[in-house]
């Protein structure tokens, strides 16, 4: 069981996050390829500490109904893996996600810790020769250094590294807190969103933001507005899509419920979604196990081990008419046990689940 260890996870996620964020050095030309001995022999061991590399299906749901996940729509984060491309370079965490069944991956920056040169179209070129469709990226907001890598600061070099890498989407995990948590800062913010949206659009690419859950909260000047709902109100929905975590998004739930002086406010994450599926191309599935002790309601787990019920989130998404293949659903864990296993298990249970008959 995982469990925070720190007074605010979710800023500590944040920042963590930020520093990664940026083109700069790769993994070595051999950790590329995945030729190094010590790489493999690291791959091995860890293959060998993980259990059996290919997705696999629970009893008591194989071959009842249909899979709830998608053909072809299961990504991971590569946040989750930081610590493995850190070490081994991309090219043998790529190897082991091919194995693990998943079909994309997201960045969260182009190097993550790796050691050596590496190119927007090497990696790009590795990601394709393991079979992985890099689909997003997460990129800071704004900065108060001027030559900072963000949306804020680098438009136009945001989007020339994004098209670079073939990506569709190209996103943020910044929250809309640029200006305050007022109803006019979060306009101030989404008029920003909206500028991105369009280059990006322009571009052939879906501007996203990613949540956490102070999202949910309310704005300062007028508590009985949630700010999310600013967020969703003041964006272009053509320009400015939505990466639902659904994790934090619970977790949102679980704070947020109420209003600051006590009255009822709730709100179902999935609704959301139903109501503007358009709008949410990408999800990020992270699962918790429900504990009313902890401030956010939730432990971090890996995805299978907790109580957000997949199997009724996805296919409700999934079931609404043309929408079978419309979003994309990327694994995560802000802080794993164990990087490998965590994706092993996660892609094993996610492929397991099976829509009721």
């Amino acid at each position: 069981m995982s469990r925070f260890s720190q007074p605010d996870p979710e800023l500590g996620h944040r920042l963590s996050r930020r520093g990664m964020l940026g083109v700069a050095a790769g993994a070595t030309a051999a950790a590329l390829l995945g030729a190094a001995a010590p790489a493999s022999a690291a791959i091995g061991n860890a293959t060998a500490a993980t259990g059996s590399a290919t997705p696999a299906t629970t009893s008591g749901t194989k071959g009842r109904g249909r899979p709830v996940l998608p053909p072809g729509r299961l990504g991971i984060q590569l946040y989750s893996l930081r610590d493995k491309v850190s070490t081994l370079g991309f090219g043998p965490v790529f190897a082991e996600l091919e194995r693990y069944g998943y079909d994309e991956v997201e960045f969260a920056g182009y190097t993550q810790g790796s050691a050596g040169p590496i190119t927007l179209a090497q990696l790009k070129r590795l990601a394709r020769n393991h079979g992985l469709n890099p689909i997003g990226s997460h990129v800071g907001y704004y900065s108060d250094d001027p030559n900072a890598y963000t949306f804020a600061q680098n438009l136009t070099k945001v989007l020339d590294d994004a098209q670079a890498l073939g990506l569709k989407h190209i996103g943020t995990a910044s929250g809309p807190f640029r200006y305050g948590s007022t109803v006019d800062a979060w306009k101030r913010a989404a008029e920003d969103f909206n500028t991105y949206g369009a280059a990006a659009r322009a571009r052939g690419m879906k501007f996203y933001q990613h949540n956490h859950s102070e999202e949910f909260s309310f704005a300062t000047d007028n508590p009985k507005v949630r700010l999310y709902d600013i967020l969703l109100k003041e964006t272009d929905p053509d320009l400015v899509h939505l990466e639902m975590d659904i994790y934090w998004a619970y977790v949102g739930q679980f704070r947020f419920s109420k209003r600051p002086d006590g009255t009822p406010a709730p709100f179902e994450p999935l609704n959301y979604v139903l109501r503007q599926p358009d709008r949410y191309p990408l999800f990020h599935v992270k699962d918790g196990e429900s504990d009313p002790s902890n401030p956010y309601g939730y432990n971090m787990t890996d995805v299978g081990d907790g109580d957000i019920d997949y199997q009724r989130f996805i296919s409700a998404v999934t079931r609404l008419r043309g929408h079978r293949l419309a979003h994309h659903w990327q694994a995560e864990h802000d802080n794993p046990v164990e990087s490998f296993t965590f994706a092993r298990r996660s892609s094993a249970h996610l492929h397991s689940l099976r829509e009721k008959c």
